[in-house]
């Protein structure tokens, strides 16, 4: 474990397949046809909790124990597009047996449109 630091910047990139938005259809019930059917440029429509495990990829790399997390959605994102999350981490509280954090996330599509931001707390164990 590494200990989180305010100003800290971490970055995850990647697309999502068809295959993985029909998994997560399935694992969710989510299954909406917007979600299950091909646009006209045969892409499917990425569900937006699908999207928002980004800042989880980058939160379970740092150890956090997430509290809260909230997001605001912009855009839509489509299977094969590539996108890019970034969080910054804002303030970093000192506890005896672990740290609390406050962090920021933007995440981005090749277009560099923003496509969903929020915010993460939560801790991590010393």
């Amino acid at each position: 474990m590494t200990r989180p630091r305010e100003g800290d910047t971490h970055r995850f990139e990647r697309s999502f397949t068809p295959e993985e938005v029909r998994q997560f259809a399935d694992l969710s019930g989510d299954e909406q046809s917007r979600h299950l059917e091909p646009d006209d440029e045969g892409r499917l429509l990425v569900h937006g909790l699908l999207t928002a495990t980004m800042p989880t990829k980058i939160g379970g790399e740092l150890e956090v124990l997430g509290r809260s997390m909230a997001f605001d959605f912009h855009r839509p994102v489509y299977t094969g597009e590539t996108l890019t999350c970034e969080m910054e981490i804002d303030t970093v509280s000192v506890r005896d047996d672990h740290y609390e954090l406050e962090g920021s996330v933007t995440c981005w599509n090749d277009s560099d449109e923003d496509v969903m931001t929020g915010s993460v707390e939560g801790l991590v164990w010393k």
